[in-house]
């Protein structure tokens, strides 16, 4: 760490899109950068090409970002940011729990719960890398956008406020803006459940249900995520602001969304394993559904939309049945 309060030297766990493109845009703000990926072709087009052809395709990274598949390199930089699949984050900490030493800030990227448990990513790595400083990281952000240089918006949240502000100044630039809070539960759940929602808004474009039924789902799919929030302690304006509300109009907005666009794919009649089989990406949302809905049912949550996107990705119901139970629901108060 530099005497001007930010990382010079930042390890990146992951070589899909986000990942590559939050190494480009640290390598355009002057940071050393060590990107790891665990596919040995990802490591080696990066470090001979420059590309990541596979998850970023079109963009010319850094000649200085280096890409390794060492993880023990990663965990000697002075932070690391955690980008993996929300569902393989225990994997992939665990593998660098052994590489890494004691209060190594480490930055959650990733966005989902973990199927298998339930559990926030936060909790993970607290159970997975008990000694890290941690921090969360999400918001509005396409990789391709990032990588690109065009401007974005984020929310980084930490109870720990020295390192908040070394990390917001690390990764801040002009077209890269960096916003701080505490509240590290509501900013983690916000770009899980939009994952959700936006596969729900998919299926309404895919089945022409027009811009009527899109905004009224989203509206309403906003709600759900509030009453989740709540029930788990987030503060209801980390959830309006730009790592809720916003990475929620994002996502159910644009087809570049892999989640709005694997909705859209059902919607217009595709099987999920076809969906799935032609891309290499992840939609989060297919994974992170079953988890909400097991949580929300636990709590008492009632999230019928999201409900609704577990069903259908599960297969336990078709996209046309789940419309109509949601247009045949009794009539109701708004709040």
């Amino acid at each position: 760490m530099t005497v001007s309060g930010t990382f010079s030297s930042l390890g990146v766990l992951g070589g899909g899109a986000w990942g590559s493109a939050l190494a480009q845009t640290l390598c355009l703000a002057g940071r050393k950068v060590c990107l790891w990926a665990r596919e040995p072709e990802v490591v080696a087009e990066i470090n001979a090409s420059h590309t990541n052809a596979a998850f970023l395709p079109g963009v010319t990274l850094e000649a200085g970002l280096q890409a390794t598949t060492d993880l023990a390199l990663v965990a000697r930089q002075d932070a690391v940011l955690m980008v993996a699949p929300a569902q393989h984050v225990r994997a992939v900490a665990g593998a660098l729990a052994q590489h890494l030493p004691a209060d190594k800030p480490v930055l959650l990227c990733a966005k989902g719960l973990e199927q298998a448990t339930g559990k926030l990513l936060g909790e993970v790595l607290w159970e997975t890398l008990p000694h890290a400083r941690q921090a969360v990281l999400s918001g509005p952000s396409f990789a391709f956008d990032v990588a690109r240089g065009l401007p974005a918006a984020l929310t980084l949240a930490t109870a720990d406020v020295g390192l908040g502000e070394a990390l917001a100044a690390t990764l801040g630039s002009r077209t890269l803006r960096i916003y701080w809070s505490s509240d590290t539960v509501g900013v983690q759940l916000g770009g899980a459940v939009k994952n959700v929602l936006a596969i729900a808004a998919g299926i309404v474009d895919g089945k022409g249900l027009g811009a009527s039924a899109h905004a009224g789902l989203v509206t309403r799919g906003f709600a759900e995520l509030r009453r989740f929030g709540e029930a788990l302690g987030a503060r209801a304006d980390t959830l309006m602001g730009l790592s809720g509300l916003g990475d929620l109009i994002l996502t159910c907005g644009s087809p570049q969304s892999r989640n709005m666009s694997l909705g859209r794919a059902l919607g217009l009649g595709q099987t999920l394993g076809s969906v799935l089989g032609t891309r290499r990406s992840v939609a989060e949302g297919v994974w992170t559904a079953a988890a909400v809905a097991k949580v929300a049912r636990e709590k008492g949550v009632d999230m019928p939309i999201s409900f609704a996107v577990d069903a259908i990705v599960a297969g336990r119901l078709t996209v046309d049945a789940a419309i109509e139970a949601l247009l045949s629901r009794p009539q109701r108060a708004e709040s």
